[in-house]
């Protein structure tokens, strides 16, 4: 009985299966993404609103000027699991990301595991940002005489204030739904016009960025670089190198997204060249980016002022004849919000097509449109359960399980390279991996670093959430695994 299901938690698929199934029948995925649409998604995920907020808190608290190191070191650390994703959704062009490399890697337990942690990353990731989508969209109106009804734009666990100064709790947060409807269908009619619509949308908020660091670097003050990097203050994580290093954990997260990337493996022209292209190019153009915004942040405005400041980018702003860019920095918001949400449920969607393709999960989530070549139903589900979470929950503070389920995605990864570089060295490998096991290694003990940061209250929801995936696979997706039912009827 042990050895029975030991045997089946360790069952693989192989590279081969991986692949046939990928090219298979019914459930084939439209190959239409070449390699500026995958960066246009990488970037898409990752420049969301963490460059206008995590940018001045690191340099306030942590690293003065020098945050512009911070956000370098911190890319050189995704770089590491960057590399590792390339090497695998080369090798492995299927939808999935993180679940199919465990697939094939650790086992079924294991990629179980992960994809019901991907389940958590990419759904509350994005149920999280269409509520602070909506908090936006909510001022840019105000900011023109529209306001919106209070009790529409709000949950019904908060609470807001009417005129009279009375406070009334909200009935739905309508706009945080809509976003999500509005994503979930886009996605449904089709991958090559998602592709497009974000495309545009991320050439709206780069052009936002551009606009904000074209004109404040003519305003930059040098006295705001002195000292460069300042003195520590005695206590570690204060200024200095100590600094510098906790400031590179902060805005971390700003990079965190890339990884979606890898579940359009399977909707990729030549994915084998065009997924390295994608995932490490738009992770090279969005740190150019931070980099750029981050130093004319800290020459606009001295970085000690903008401790406390909850819109320091405002501040800076400030410093140039043209309030009107604070009302573009809120539409680039806006955008970068937009393109977050639309790559979080793509990645959403197309790892329970994977999981449903392989019976961990029911069958109809891998249904695929005869028109639209898309998993409309998996896209259906998620455009429900993840509209009700962003409008009917307070669900704001749940934006570090993004970040534990990502991290745990990058640590297995990584591992997956190892592991694969030994048991099938002459696997074709189009882009491999440098210096297999350092790179892989010093990605796990980087993004292990970032889990332990994290606090006790997100650890429980990950172990509490975990547990609930533990009922379901033992209770049923065990059961109707598809490999599994194969290995029983003599036919694997």
């Amino acid at each position: 009985m042990t050895a029975g299901l030991t045997s089946d938690l360790l069952r693989t698929k192989s590279l081969d299966r991986l692949n046939a199934d990928a090219e298979a029948g019914e459930h084939k995925l439209q190959r239409t993404l070449g390699p500026w649409s995958l960066i246009g998604l990488g970037i898409g995920a990752v420049i969301g609103a963490g460059l206008f907020s995590l940018t001045g808190i690191a340099a306030a608290e942590h690293a003065g000027p020098a945050v512009v190191i911070s956000f370098a070191i911190a890319a050189i650390g995704c770089a590491f699991a960057g590399m590792c994703y390339s090497e695998l959704a080369g090798m492995i062009p299927v939808a999935g990301s993180a679940y199919t490399y465990a697939y094939a890697t650790m086992g079924e337990f294991v990629a179980w595991i992960i994809g019901w942690d991907l389940v958590l990353e990419y759904a509350v990731g994005a149920a999280t940002v269409s509520v602070s989508w909506s908090k936006y969209v909510v001022r840019f109106l105000h900011e023109f005489g529209i306001d919106l009804p209070g009790n529409l734009v709000h949950s019904p666990f908060e609470t807001y204030q009417l005129a009279d100064g009375s406070t009334a709790h909200g009935l739905v947060n309508l706009p945080a739904i809509l976003i999500i409807c509005a994503c979930s269908y886009l996605l449904m009619i089709g991958i090559r016009e998602s592709a497009r619509v974000n495309a545009v949308i991320v050439m709206v908020k780069l052009a936002v960025v551009a606009a904000v660091i074209g004109v404040g670097v003519f305003y930059i003050k040098p006295a705001n670089y002195v000292p460069f990097i300042p003195d520590n203050t005695g206590t570690f994580g204060e200024y200095g190198w100590s600094g510098i290093m906790r400031a590179a954990g902060v805005v971390f997260f700003a990079y965190i997204g890339f990884d979606a990337v890898s579940t359009a493996a399977q909707e990729a022209k030549n994915p084998q060249r065009n997924m390295m292209i994608g995932i490490l190019g738009s992770l090279a153009i969005c740190t150019v980016i931070y980099i750029l915004f981050a130093g004319v942040l800290t020459g606009l405005v001295h970085y000690d002022a903008m401790r406390g400041d909850a819109a320091p980018v405002n501040t800076a702003i400030a410093q140039t004849p043209f309030p009107w860019l604070k009302n573009l920095v809120t539409l680039g918001i806006i955008a970068g919000f937009s393109t977050v949400i639309l790559v979080l449920l793509l990645g959403q969607s197309r790892v329970f097509y994977t999981m449903s393709q392989d019976r961990l999960l029911p069958g109809l989530f891998s249904r695929i449109h005869p028109e639209w070549k898309t998993p409309y139903r998996s896209n259906l589900f998620f455009m429900v359960f993840t509209g009700a979470l962003g409008g009917f929950l307070p669900i704001s503070q749940l934006g570090h399980m993004t970040s534990i389920g990502t991290l745990l995605a990058f640590v297995l990864v990584c591992l997956g390279v190892i592991i694969l570089r030994r048991t099938q060295p002459d696997a074709k490998r189009e882009y491999r991996t440098p210096l297999v096991p350092l790179v892989p290694i010093l990605g796990i003990v980087s993004c292990g670093a970032m889990m332990v940061s994290l606090d006790g209250e997100t650890w429980i929801r990950l172990v509490v959430w975990l547990g609930i995936g533990l009922v379901i696979y033992f209770a049923w997706s065990r059961r109707h695994s598809r490999i599994g039912r194969e290995e029983a009827a003599g036919k694997a």
